[in-house]
């Protein structure tokens, strides 16, 4: 199955759809009433179609394994819906679902009985599903499929968005819709005020646990667009340096562990230093073996993730433990996994409190425009390198330059300078 922005785009919203339409079914019969659990104004749930790409783009070389497939989409889909429910609470300092009923629930935000379903339905899926879709999806002429395509991703791109802002000011300024109606009429449309309204409604009646008006957790003073572009540039600085260490000790040679064409940056370890802040921050009392299997599991799903997204963008693989024991596609390893478990400790623990002190004080000295400038070099160093890698996958295909983008990057990436900036990078067949 090849798989690229059309083949995803079709699954992410048909299992967006197909998610609205078995949590609506469930919730419908629970509650003896009609209830939409769709917060977008369509008929969709997004975490599903989420989960569905990740799923497909993860696991399509595990198709034929059947217990690695359900062993996989248990995994990922569990990782999805907790780092969703702890990210949703995060932001709006509410709960949106709660498990804590159930048996063996882990903080009330995923458990077993449930795991276990998204287990199985994510093995079909991935075994029989995606073909079949795609399959469908042959009978329309490409021109037709290809711009109904951009049509429903912009159509659901615009939803997420209005949902998302509808859903802020409902969970974080007004818990009750009748103040939120008054508030959101002032100065819009009588048409967006039905919409808005209708939103509101449907959240209170299918996110009961939203509804409540006192907050779930400790209020704890958000982290700002300056924090966070500070805490990724300093976490993926620190992990090219702990690689580029790891790698002399171990393997003898010094070795360029950099993500970007420009500098010592991980990209990989920043934005996975940023995610562990927002996520697990104000784990402090946490045990330390509860935070350790915390990075276990979010670390091993989230650099098996990586892998497989960053081996479809650009066709080469940039790290191999195939020939570790206890791997996983050559994507993680079990060893691997439990240093994602202690570096999780040392972050919490000590590397994060010790770094918001720090950025805290710098805070004084740093001007906005210094954060603007330096988000505006990560921005734009990241989409060189990205550009850079997709035409030296090109490249190395045999495929000429035709446009000077293509020259210029020929000019000042050529293969002697990707390689060694990229050691390890392995190019892999495409699939048909």
């Amino acid at each position: 199955m090849n798989l690229n922005f059309y083949t995803l785009s079709v699954i992410y919203l048909v299992y967006s759809f197909l998610g609205w339409v078995g949590e609506t079914v469930v919730a419908t019969i629970k509650g003896r009433q009609f209830t939409n659990r769709g917060m977008a104004s369509g008929p969709f749930c997004f975490v599903y179609g989420t989960a569905g790409v990740l799923l497909a783009v993860g696991l399509a070389d595990l198709r034929t394994n059947w217990l690695a497939l359900f062993a996989g989409s248990f995994l990922i889909a569990t990782v999805v819906e907790w780092v969703t429910a702890k990210f949703l609470e995060r932001v709006h300092h509410r709960r949106w679902w709660d498990y804590s009923g159930k048996k063996f629930n882990l903080d009330g935000y995923v458990c077993l009985q449930y795991s276990v379903l998204w287990g199985v339905l994510g093995a079909v899926s991935v075994r029989w599903g995606n073909d079949l879709l795609l399959r469908l999806c042959a009978f329309f002429p490409p021109l037709l499929f290809h711009i109904a395509i951009w049509v429903s991703m912009s159509i659901a791109a615009l939803d997420q968005i209005s949902a998302a802002v509808v859903v802020e000011r409902y969970a974080a300024k007004h818990p009750r819709l009748e103040q939120l109606g008054q508030e959101l009429g002032k100065g819009k449309s009588r048409l967006q005020q039905k919409i808005a309204a209708s939103v509101e409604r449907r959240i209170q009646k299918a996110y009961p646990e939203a509804a409540r008006p006192e907050p779930t957790t400790t209020a704890e003073k958000a982290m700002s667009f300056s924090d966070l572009v500070w805490l990724f540039v300093v976490g993926a600085f620190l992990g090219d340096v702990v690689e580029t260490i790891f790698c002399r000790v171990t393997a003898g040679v010094w070795m360029s562990r950099s993500s970007l064409v420009w500098g010592p940056f991980s990209v990989v370890w920043g934005l996975a230093l940023v995610l562990a802040a927002v996520l697990l921050r104000g784990s402090e009392r946490k045990s330390e073996s509860r935070i350790f299997w915390f990075g276990v599991i979010l670390g091993g799903a989230y650099e098996y993730v990586c892998s497989a997204v960053t081996e479809l963008l650009f066709g080469t693989v940039f790290w191999d433990y195939s020939g570790f024991k206890f791997n996983l596609g050559g994507r993680i390893n079990l060893l691997y996994c439990f240093f994602w478990g202690i570096a999780a400790v040392a972050w919490i623990r000590y590397g994060y409190p010790l770094v918001a002190k720090g950025m805290n004080k710098l805070k004084t000295h740093i001007r906005p425009w210094m954060t603007a400038a330096l988000a505006v070099f990560m921005a734009v160093n990241m989409g060189v390198s990205t550009l850079a890698l997709a035409r030296y996958d090109a490249r190395t295909s045999g495929v000429e330059a035709a446009t000077p983008l293509a020259v210029f990057l020929d000019a000042h990436f050529d293969n002697a300078r990707m390689e060694r900036i990229y050691p390890n990078a392995k190019k892999v067949e495409k699939a048909e």
